[in-house]
């Protein structure tokens, strides 16, 4: 009897244990600096995005939100719309001519004129946004989850949703988004990496770990808040800027593999 017990249970172990050996290693992405930018170190950082020329971000907390544009991220900027003080600003997508800022518990999505700021409309979504992203089709937002929900950009109802796995890990917490080299790129709230999924099956393809980026942005004394949070594409430079909430400079690097 105990040899039969024994037999059924590696019958039950065997498939197990091969699927775990099937599941494809995290490929660890090491990277070049290209580059960096001083900035002021008050920004709450929740989206970030680069058109080649100017940078356009989102910063949060309740009665501190804004929205801005700048050709210098250490100069004045060009263009800033403060939110109202029940609002806290959160991740921030281009589409087209248009800019949408999630909000993180108004369950509202603003969408303003990118050459103005002007506030064209105001459209509602159920739970909490936290980054947001477009692959020029559709918009891609988190939510603090491992899931990610694709989004009609005119009525922002929802068109399918994909989970996030691979590497034997819970990647909960996705945060800010960017679609780049045909992946998106997620922070992951309160950790230093940044991982790249595959938008058709939702698997993670590769990890940064900007661990070192961290240190340097601040040596002394770190404020608990000051977490990596913020991915923009630079295309023709071919590299990603990264920063985080209240970290004092943007960093250019150019991860080595996926498109890169």
């Amino acid at each position: 009897m105990k040899s039969a017990i024994t037999a059924l249970l590696s019958l039950l172990v065997l498939p197990l244990t091969a699927l775990a050996a099937a599941q494809p290693a995290l490929q660890q992405l090491d990277y070049q600096l290209l580059d960096s930018k001083t900035r002021p170190a008050d920004h709450f950082t929740q989206g970030l995005y680069f058109d080649g020329e100017r940078w356009l971000e989102s910063s949060g907390l309740y009665g501190r939100s804004w929205l801005a544009e700048y050709t210098d991220p250490g100069a004045n900027p060009v263009r800033r719309k403060w939110l109202a003080g029940n609002r806290f600003a959160e991740g921030l997508a281009v589409f087209g001519e248009r800019l949408y800022l999630l909000t993180y518990r108004a369950g509202e999505v603003q969408i303003y004129r990118r050459e103005d700021f002007s506030l064209e409309k105001v459209l509602s979504y159920t739970g909490e946004g936290w980054g947001l992203t477009s692959d020029d089709k559709q918009l891609i937002m988190s939510n603090g989850s491992d899931t990610l929900t694709f989004r009609d950009p005119e009525t922002f109802a929802i068109t399918h949703k994909l989970q996030v796995r691979g590497g034997g890990e819970n990647w909960t917490r996705l945060n800010e988004l960017e679609y780049a080299n045909g992946l998106i790129w997620a922070n992951i709230w309160q950790d230093p990496r940044v991982i790249a999924i595959d938008p058709a099956n939702g698997e993670v393809k590769g990890v940064l770990n900007l661990a070192e980026l961290r240190r340097d942005s601040a040596p002394g004394n770190w404020n608990v808040d000051a977490v990596a949070n913020g991915i923009a594409w630079d295309r023709a430079r071919n590299g990603l800027w990264v920063t985080g909430k209240y970290w004092p400079k943007l960093y250019l690097i150019r991860p080595q593999g996926l498109g890169f």
